[in-house]
């Protein structure tokens, strides 16, 4: 990639102070913040009973928690990268727990981050069984609660859904449309001739992960009955986890069990099983012949779309758990109010790329340096909550550049 990139920069920088740091470890982006536990447990509980008021807490007092199930990988650290500005625009502080999107350890960042005194937390949970209990242990402890990339299925979980409606501190859910992101990538993979394609999951039951399903299999049942003389097929998916190491293995099993396979996508997980599918198949000598698409956007991406190492990505949406700390920043500052009885749902849109000159705008605005300012964050934290979502809404390579141009 040409050029030595502002984000690349930050992003070792991240990455190195989470290793320091630890799963647990604590950014703080106010200079002040040197509040006691005791002291932020006070906050908490007079932050959680203002109803219909506005809080009087001080944003230096303000500690929002953060449970993903990595901070240093590719997606992850660039989650953590855009979470950390605002922190800093705003003067509060960020607490992260990496919890691998293993149940029991879902489950316990919520705990962990309520011990540490936050009085919010956003979350990546890893299935929706996950959110009763980390419902209930906010319930507990009136810590104000909202979810990024993951909505509970009213469908599918109808109880849990319930639960999180019924809470006076459960806020909403920042997610995507994960089946038309599945259509659009089968779709490229299609336009670029390829019918026998091997999918790649990342944990079995994961909501996000069965809704790209759905849209990989709706793609291509919707091209064989539009082609009938032209037929193409989805493998069964094979799993990964959310490890480099995984998506390799996933690779191989799939170039093993089906010597014509022409496309992988490596469905997701963070970035790093896509790095271990590619990696795979270049050893297997079979990049020319094995086409990839995949979710979230890899620091190389353009270099990749150039080499046929990737033939097209969805991404750009690592400002989604953006959306879920103003939420609750807001919940915490009094301005957002009487949670008990709604659901918020913000949907988050996600960026299209398939070739290296699609890669290049979004590049300059989203890599080279991030798409929104100090005082951008600043006037997003005054939004209303149908402005939040009309904000969330906006989020493109084309608003960005409007938005660079006039600043």
């Amino acid at each position: 990639m040409k050029g030595k990139k502002v984000i690349s920069a930050l992003l070792c920088t991240a990455m190195a102070g989470t290793l320091l740091a630890g799963c647990g470890g604590s950014s703080t982006a106010a200079s002040t913040a040197t509040t006691s536990k005791a002291a932020s447990s006070a906050t908490t509980s007079t932050a959680a009973s203002t109803a219909t008021s506005k809080s009087t807490v001080a944003d230096s007092d303000i500690k929002i928690g953060v449970s993903i199930w990595s901070s240093t990988d590719v997606l992850g650290s660039q989650c953590k990268l855009i979470l950390d500005a605002a922190a800093k625009a705003l003067g509060v502080q960020v607490q992260y727990v990496d919890q691998g999107h293993v149940s029991e350890k879902v489950t316990a960042s919520v705990e962990q981050l309520c011990a540490a005194g936050c009085q919010g937390v956003i979350i990546c949970n890893s299935s929706d069984t996950e959110m009763t209990s980390a419902i209930k242990t906010c319930n507990d402890n009136k810590v104000y609660l909202a979810q990024f990339f993951r909505i509970i299925s009213e469908e599918n979980s109808a109880d849990i859904y319930k639960a999180a409606t019924d809470s006076a501190y459960y806020i909403g859910a920042v997610h995507e449309n994960e089946p038309e992101n599945g259509e659009k990538l089968v779709q490229i993979l299609l336009d670029k001739g390829c019918r026998d394609i091997g999918l790649i999951g990342w944990e079995q039951g994961d909501a996000t992960w069965l809704g790209r399903w759905e849209g990989y299999k709706n793609g291509v049942e919707k091209w064989n009955k539009e082609n009938p003389n032209d037929q193409a097929k989805l493998s069964e998916p094979q799993y990964a986890g959310t490890t480099s190491e995984g998506g390799s293995k996933a690779a191989e099993a799939l170039m093993s069990a089906d010597p014509s396979l022409d496309a992988l996508i490596p469905a997701g997980g963070g970035g790093d099983p896509l790095q271990g599918a590619i990696a795979a198949v270049e050893r297997a000598g079979k990049t020319d012949s094995i086409k990839i698409v995949s979710t979230d956007f890899l620091p190389d991406l353009g270099d990749r779309l150039a080499n046929g190492s990737m033939a097209g990505e969805s991404g750009g949406h690592y400002c989604d758990p953006l959306f879920a700390f103003m939420m609750v920043y807001n919940a915490i500052k009094g301005n957002y109010t009487d949670f008990a009885g709604k659901f918020e749902n913000i949907e988050f849109p996600y960026l299209y790329v398939s070739s290296a000159e699609d890669y290049k705008a979004y590049e300059k605005y989203f890599v080279d340096q991030l798409p929104y300012t100090d005082a951008e964050l600043k006037a997003m934290a005054t939004l209303s909550m149908d402005e939040l979502k009309t904000k969330a809404s906006e989020v493109s390579i084309a608003d960005a550049e409007k938005r660079a141009g006039s600043s």
